[in-house]
């Protein structure tokens, strides 16, 4: 919004300096990680004084609630990210239908995700909405974002390439409207499930997002840059670029966060961050062309869902040949298994914030290895 007062630079010469996409970006970062210090503060001590504390099943987390002392901890903490996202987002981007559609995506499911926290939370309600409401919210949220992109003068083509990793040009130059619906779709579910799941210890999930933001932009700005695009091979999207408005801004939201979500944890993200999280990542990634880089760059985020899937999997498979479950991990997700082994909480959530740099390098790699 604040871009148009480029418009009058006559007036005032630095405020030429908002054309540039850079410098609006680095805005967007700065004023989210101020508004998450601001707020930050104030929301944990009203979640603290209504008792939005964090429960625990023992049955299901055995001796890691007790272990490492987090019951009660105040959680909904994703509004924090949001309120900073998005009010940075809507002062420094210019508005376009890529920015409102990523906004949009990220509204709906944190609403969907604070109705899930409310419910745990106030109402004793362990597992939260059901499943038939989430699945609810996930599609309200892809199919008024695909409908919006599909009738957008700007987007109603281009959304329907879909490129992968290493190739020079489009694999489906033109998908039907129902393929895209269904890979949208399961790239916001399953990203959103996946940080669901990554958010286990304190930092590791918006740790990990601050390195997939950060590549995103850098892929949103040679995305919407004609020059940049036709160098690199990848494909142009006119107005893509602001993304990188609100991946700067994401940065700053979840560096913001990451304060007091750090070891000791005085918040938590909740389903209220997770689930919107994995929205707004899995529809950018979409929107820029860039679905497949995603599963690259979100590696631990793909590692912590798969070692869910292996466990379940494995232990239903032993049931049925042997009568008696098995399980592949000491615990799943993943981090909970090196727990099991006695690694201190903090050495695991640094170890895998290194490998989520890994990935974030190879991700970026992917767009010159074509």
């Amino acid at each position: 919004m604040l871009s148009y007062l480029a418009d009058y630079d006559q007036y005032y010469g630095p405020l030429r300096l908002l054309r540039y996409l850079s410098v609006r970006t680095v805005l967007g970062s700065g004023t989210a990680l101020v508004i998450g210090f601001i707020v930050g503060p104030w929301l944990i001590a009203r979640f603290r004084a209504l008792k939005f504390g964090q429960h625990y099943d023992d049955d299901r987390t055995g001796d890691l609630a007790q272990r490492f002392d987090k019951k009660n901890t105040p959680t909904m903490g994703g509004l924090i990210i949001f309120i900073s996202v998005f009010l940075s987002s809507v002062l420094w981007a210019t508005p376009n239908v890529w920015v409102f559609t990523a906004l949009f995506v990220y509204t709906v499911l944190t609403i969907a995700g604070w109705r899930d926290d409310y419910l745990k939370v106030v109402h004793g309600n362990r597992d939260g909405i059901s499943s038939l409401e989430k699945i609810a919210w996930q599609s309200l949220a892809t199919l008024v974002a695909l409908s919006v992109l599909l009738v957008h003068p700007t987007s109603g083509d281009s959304i329907r390439e879909l490129w992968v990793p290493f190739f020079k040009t489009a694999v489906i130059t033109y998908m039907p409207w129902w393929l895209l619906l269904v890979l949208i779709y399961l790239w916001i579910v399953g990203f959103s499930n996946a940080i669901n799941l990554t958010d286990g210890l304190d930092g590791l999930a918006v740790g990990c997002t601050i390195s997939v933001a950060l590549v995103f932009g850098i892929m949103a700005y040679a995305a919407g840059n004609t020059k940049i695009a036709e160098y690199l091979l990848i494909s142009y999207v006119p107005g893509s670029g602001e993304l990188t408005v609100v991946c700067g801004s994401l940065i700053g939201a979840c560096m913001a966060f990451l304060w007091y979500n750090s070891h000791p944890a005085e918040v938590f993200m909740g389903d209220t961050g997770s689930l919107a999280l994995g929205g707004l990542i899995g529809v950018m990634a979409f929107m820029i062309h860039q679905p497949g880089t995603l599963v690259i760059v979100g590696g631990v985020f793909v590692m912590e869902a798969l070692s869910v899937i292996i466990q379940v999997g494995t232990f239903k498979f032993t049931r049925r040949r042997t009568g008696v479950g098995k399980r592949f991990f000491l615990m799943a997700p993943i981090h909970h298994h090196f727990q099991k082994k006695g690694w201190p909480e903090t050495k695991i959530v640094l170890r895998f914030w290194v490998l989520s740099l890994g990935f974030a390098l190879i991700g970026l790699a992917t767009l010159k290895i074509r």
